[in-house]
């Protein structure tokens, strides 16, 4: 395989930040504000060519461009990266499975399709392409799921360290959380993972009596990562003015862990970069999950007008997949981030992994990014609203909603995952064929209803 190059900034994602106005509180040498920083949320995100090298590119006309400090961390290749070493891929366990899309090199997939059953949709087909074995096959289908865990060095404006945000206090909660650790789950005669559960409901009218089937995670920590980050980026505008902004806020959560919010240009920068590398390392793996986990790091977007105070924020996580168009079958890496979430900085329960659950589960149900759904609007908006999506993202109706988590304890410690809106709530039926006539899961109470099709 030749090596992806690495590409500057990550505009494939077509981030468009969903969020309130930032909450202010009394500045500390070492914080900028109080909780909550932000309302919580997801991006929708566009698979990323990694073999192409293009020249910066804009997210809503705007581009980042040479920082006016810290200039030798973007002149370095490495971008600011440091990593204990990095295993290779004859060293790295692979996975039984093996892609099932002809002309594709990636993770094992199965196919379904629904109509809609409401709307101006009503009797349209829409295919889906899911993660793992078929459900009527049975059987159990297991992927690596290489996780990278990348810490933060925070500089000042003088180049100096503020102070560093590491992953290492929240990597064995992580490991020991719902997404990799067995609980018990209606939809599952045994313990399991919390995304297999979740699809397990979904799929639970065409399970085999005594055939087992499941979708499981074998997490394994691949790479430990330090990024630098400066305190001021140029970004230059749609008018081709190039202004300084702050790249990143601080503040402190209830138990005392440091949670940052960084300009999205600069993040996806940063993420690309690490992802490409993490891919040419052999660490990231077309037949597997691949994880980048950040602690406490949230993304704002640019304020214009005042661009040393943060824009809208706080998008904790998306899922995407790189690819390189120079290889036939053409390989494909499904790669997400996720922050850990320490308490008391976010409402709603949001907290530890549930942007990673959430993403897990997207990923599950869209992995490839292309399972479309009739225009749905999100729950609890006015019947006029046009807060809509069109997609098969199972956890963005759910993120609005004031008890979005479902509580799991393991050893001790009760994690928060997301619940999740089946797949039939997207149908838009009076029904549902999941589990008990589920629309959501874990808790079956949450969306009593299929979704309501978007006003025209």
């Amino acid at each position: 395989m030749n090596h992806l190059r690495v590409r500057l900034v990550l505009s494939t994602l077509a981030v468009s930040i969903c969020g309130s106005t930032l909450v202010f509180g009394q500045a500390t040498p070492a914080t900028d504000f109080t909780v909550p920083p932000g309302s919580a949320a997801y991006v929708n995100a566009r698979p990323v060519n990694g073999s192409q090298i293009n020249p910066a590119e804009a997210i809503s006309g705007v581009t980042l461009a040479m920082p006016p400090n810290g200039a030798s961390i973007f002149a370095n290749s490495t971008f600011g990266r440091s990593s204990s070493p990095g295993r290779s891929m004859a060293h790295n366990p692979r996975n039984s499975t093996a892609g099932t899309i002809d002309g594709l090199t990636t993770a094992s997939t199965f196919a379904g399709a629904f109509a809609a059953q409401a709307g101006p949709f009503t009797g349209f087909v829409f295919p889906f392409i899911m993660l793992g074995n078929h459900p009527a096959a049975g059987g159990t289908t297991t992927f690596t799921t290489n996780i990278a865990e990348v810490s933060l060095t925070l500089l000042n404006a003088d180049g100096t360290v503020l102070t560093t945000v590491p992953f290492a206090p929240f990597e064995a909660l992580t490991l020991n959380s719902p997404n990799f650790q067995d609980s018990r789950y209606s939809s599952s005669p045994s313990p399991t993972q919390f995304a297999d559960a979740v699809q397990r409901a979904e799929f639970f009218s065409q399970l085999q009596p005594g055939m087992p089937w499941h979708t499981r995670l074998s997490p394994l920590v691949v790479n430990r990562v330090n990024i630098t980050v400066p305190r001021f980026v140029n970004v230059r505008l749609a008018n081709g003015t190039i202004i300084q902004a702050r790249s990143y806020f601080t503040g402190k959560a209830a138990d005392g862990s440091t949670f940052v919010l960084m300009l999205d240009l600069l993040f996806n920068f940063f993420f690309v970069n690490e992802a490409v590398d993490e891919i040419n390392l052999g660490n990231f793996q077309t037949d597997a999950l691949n994880v980048t986990a950040f602690p406490n790091t949230f993304l704002f977007s640019l304020n214009v007008a005042s661009p040393n105070t943060p824009g809208g924020c706080c998008v904790l996580g998306f899922h995407t997949l790189f690819f390189d168009p120079s290889v036939v079958p053409q390989p494909n890496w499904l790669t997400l981030f996720a922050s850990w979430i320490s308490p008391g900085v976010f409402g709603g329960g949001f907290g530890d992994v549930t942007a990673l659950s959430h993403e897990i589960s997207e990923t599950f149900d869209n992995p490839l990014l292309i399972n479309a759904a009739p225009n749905w609007q999100f729950p609890g908006q006015p019947a006029n609203s046009t807060a809509c999506q069109n997609n098969l993202e199972t956890g963005d109706p759910i993120e609005v909603l004031p008890n979005a988590t479902f509580p799991v304890t393991i050893d001790k410690f009760t994690y928060h995952p997301q619940n999740e809106a089946l797949r039939q709530w997207f149908e838009m039926g009076a029904t549902s064929n999941a589990i008990g006539g589920a629309f959501s899961y874990p808790n079956t109470a949450l969306l009593p209803h299929s979704a309501v099709p978007c006003p025209q």
